[in-house]
C-alpha cells in the first residue's frame, strides 16, 4: 500500500502516520515527491487491508494499493522520474547525461591514474575500475583486491573523479565502501539477496547490474531488496544479456531501457563494454543508448587494452573514447539531454 499525503501535510502529520504503519506490523518508507509525499507501507500482503484505516488521519489524502510485486521501485509509488546523486552537483537521472569510464581492472598506479587524467579531459564526470573482479575461471586475474581501492582513491585524489567500484562479497561491504563514491554489484550477484540487504543498509549509491539471465522484473525486484532496506539510491544498469548469439559477448537489450523507464522511477544507465564484447561496437552502442532514452553510461577504457589484465578486447584507448565523448555530445542534444565536455576535449 502507499499512503498519499495532502499537499502542504506537516511534518507532524507525517511522523504520526509512520508511527501508525509501524503499530500495524508494517515498515514505512517516505518517497519525497514534488509537489507531496508519499509513503510506502511495506509488509506482509496478506494482511494489507487494515492499512485502508489510515486514510482518516489528518494529512492523508488517500491509500491506494501498488499492484506491481516491486513496490518501492515502481511508478505507482513515485511517478516522477528519481535522481541519484553520486557528488555535489553530480546525479544519475537528471537532465545531464552522466559518463563512467575507466579500466576493467586496477592493474598499477601508472595505469589507474593515466587512464583517470585520460577519461576526464575527455568528459566523463566518474572513474570506473575493478579492485575485486568477479572471473569464470578460477585461474583468472581475481583483482588487486584493498590495494586496488587505495590506488582507485589515489586516482580520485589526482583528478577530482569519484569512483564506482564493484564489491563482490558481503563480508567486503565495509572495506569498499571505505572508499567508493558508488557501489557496483556485477551482473553474477544481482540475485545475490544477502549481499543486496547489506547495501540497502548504507546510505550510498548503488549502482546495480542486470543478471545475464533475469527477466526486468527479477532485475526490479533486486532493486527492491535494497529500497526495503532503506537505501533509494539505486541506478539500474542493463549490460546485455545471455542469447542465442555468438557475435557479440551478450545481445545488449536497448529496449530495456523504455520498458524500465516505463515501470520505475529510478534512473538507468547502459554498459556497452560488457554487452558487447568488442571495442569497435562500443561507440554505436554508446549513440543507441543515449537515443533510447539512458541516464548515462559505464565504458571500459585502458591506455593499452592488448595489455589488459581482464577485457582488453572490449576496451576503448584513451583516443577512442575521447572521439566518441565528441560525437555522443550530439546525440544527448537531441535527446534533450546534455554532455558537458571541457575545453579542448
Amino acid at each position: 500500500m502507499i499512503i498519499v499525503m495532502q499537499q502542504g501535510a506537516s511534518k507532524e502529520e507525517l511522523a504520526e502516520v509512520k508511527k501508525q504503519i509501524r503499530e500495524l506490523g508494517y515498515t514505512p518508507h517516505v518517497i519525497h515527491g514534488e509537489t507531496r509525499n508519499v509513503v510506502g507501507a511495506v509488509g506482509d500482503e496478506r494482511g494489507k487491508a487494515v492499512l485502508q484505516a489510515l486514510e482518516s488521519l489528518p494529512g492523508v489524502e488517500s491509500v491506494v494499493p501498488i499492484l506491481k510485486p516491486f513496490k518501492l521501485a515502481s511508478r505507482e509509488v513515485k511517478p516522477e522520474p528519481s535522481a541519484v546523486e553520486i557528488a555535489p552537483g553530480l546525479a544519475v537521472g537528471g537532465d545531464e547525461l552522466i559518463v563512467m569510464a575507466g579500466p576493467c581492472s586496477v592493474e598499477s598506479e601508472e595505469q589507474i591514474v593515466e587512464t583517470a587524467r585520460a577519461v576526464k579531459a575527455a568528459g566523463a564526470q566518474v572513474l570506473r575500475g575493478g579492485a575485486f573482479k568477479p572471473r569464470t575461471s578460477p585461474y583468472s586475474f581475481q583483482g588487486m583486491e584493498e590495494e586496488g581501492l587505495k590506488l582507485l582513491d589515489l586516482a580520485r585524489r589526482e583528478t577530482g573523479l569519484p569512483i564506482v567500484t564493484e564489491v563482490v562479497n558481503p563480508r567486503d561491504v565495509e572495506l569498499v565502501a571505505r572508499y567508493a563514491d558508488v557501489m557496483q554489484v556485477g551482473a553474477r550477484n544481482t540475485q545475490n539477496f544477502a549481499l543486496l540487504k547489506m547495501l540497502g543498509q548504507l546510505d550510498k549509491p548503488i549502482l546495480l547490474k542486470r543478471g545475464m539471465a533475469t527477466t526486468i522484473q527479477e532485475f526490479l525486484m533486486s532493486a527492491e531488496y535494497i529500497l526495503s532496506e532503506g537505501n533509494q539510491k539505486v541506478i539500474l544498469c542493463e549490460r546485455g544479456i545471455r542469447t542465442f548469439e555468438t557475435a557479440t559477448r551478450n545481445t545488449l537489450d536497448i529496449s530495456a531501457v523504455p520498458v524500465l523507464k516505463a515501470q520505475t522511477h529510478l534512473p538507468v544507465i547502459i554498459d556497452p563494454s560488457h554487452a558487447t564484447g568488442h571495442a569497435h561496437l562500443v561507440a554505436p552502442m554508446c549513440y543507441a543508448s543515449v537515443a533510447a532514452g539512458a541516464d548515462g553510461l559505464i565504458v571500459e577504457v585502458h591506455p593499452q587494452p592488448e595489455k589488459a589484465s581482464s577485457d582488453g578486447a572490449q576496451s576503448l584507448r584513451p583516443e577512442d573514447f575521447a572521439a566518441m565523448m565528441r560525437k555522443l555530445a550530439e546525440f544527448a542534444a537531441v535527446s534533450g539531454k546534455t554532455l558537458r565536455l571541457p575545453e579542448g576535449a
